[in-house]
């Protein structure tokens, strides 16, 4: 979009009538949903896994196969669509504490199909058990695994990488680790959905409020304490990409709903990979909380299009 028009996109008309009924819909389900830092993290897993079940479960497309890594095996979920002309390299969110490969799946059958792309997502290790910098090391290995067999085991070198929330973090921090650490700048593009690039935190998480629908400033920073119990750290670029040095990254599409607390890292952070000398594009969705591409809204709808088309041109 156009600077120009970002201000109308703030504006509470801008939201539409079915976002608007969809965001009552969850205030209403929050004051009885369990909270993470109430019930912690292996509860809460144990919660999102029965819902994704309930919700489609696992697509017929995916393969779980394992790779080595730092401590241990990593595990990848595959999808490999009949016609393959680029590689997906997909990591999950969930505050770095949450999430599992497989509860993409419909998402990532989707861009396998829809954008003729193999689709990698990884189960890189979770804290609290696994704190900083196991996650990264994993999600690391994984891409680096990607470079050395991208064509002989999925069909194709050009390489793409993405991911959400936490994933879109890691998804950064990947790109710069292997710029920094292996020399590799192979990646087309990044998609980048909603992500929290600066642990330390940004004004709109706290200004907000209570107008967050599904994360707020309290989860956000219960998130971080797991996952770098260290504070003192949190300035890191290895942990808070906004502040790491991005030149030679590849053109990137952000997306962010302007109810998300996130909303000024996505902000932030396209600013900076522009003013490095990078091409990005920002898409802000009006009323759009975190998380909002898996809601059945028009923006989200909107968003997810627009991804597909940046996946399939990048």
């Amino acid at each position: 979009m156009r600077t120009d028009e970002l201000p109308r996109v703030f504006r509470a008309e801008a939201i539409d009538r079915e976002t608007s009924a969809y965001n009552a819909q969850l205030a209403s389900i929050r004051a009885t949903t369990p909270k993470v830092y109430d019930v912690g993290a292996v509860r809460m897993r144990e919660i999102r896994h029965r819902q994704w079940l309930a919700e489609g479960g696992p697509s017929s497309l995916a393969a779980d196969r394992t790779i080595p890594g730092p401590a241990g095996d990593i595990g990848l979920r595959i999808f490999i669509p009949e016609h393959v002309a680029g590689v997906y390299f997909h990591i999950h969110g969930g505050g770095f504490v949450l999430g599992e490969a497989c509860a993409s799946d419909q998402r990532n059958e989707g861009i396998a199909r829809g954008c003729n792309l193999a689709v990698v997502s990884v189960d890189y290790r979770l804290a609290p058990e696994h704190t900083y910098p196991a996650g990264p090391d994993d999600c690391e290995a994984a891409a680096l695994w990607l470079v050395d067999h991208a064509r002989s085991e999925l069909g194709s070198e050009r390489m793409l990488i993405g991911g959400e929330s936490a994933g879109a973090n890691l998804a950064v921090v990947t790109l710069l680790r292997l710029r920094d650490r292996h020399g590799f700048r192979g990646f087309a593009a990044a998609n980048l959905i909603f992500g929290v690039y600066d642990l330390n935190g940004t004004p709109s998480g706290p200004l907000l409020g209570d107008e967050a629908l599904t994360l707020n400033d309290r989860s956000m920073n219960w998130f971080s304490d797991q996952y770098v119990p260290d504070v003192g750290r949190r300035r890191d670029p290895d942990v808070s990409p906004l502040w790491a040095n991005l030149d030679g990254l590849p053109p990137a599409l952000f997306t962010v709903g302007t109810l998300d607390p996130l909303l000024d890292d996505s902000l932030f952070m396209h600013a900076r990979w522009l003013a490095a000398g990078n091409s990005a594009e920002l898409g802000v969705y009006p009323g759009g909380p975190h998380g909002f591409t898996s809601h059945p809204t028009p923006i989200a709808r909107q968003a997810l299009d627009r991804v597909d088309g940046f996946l399939k041109s990048a």
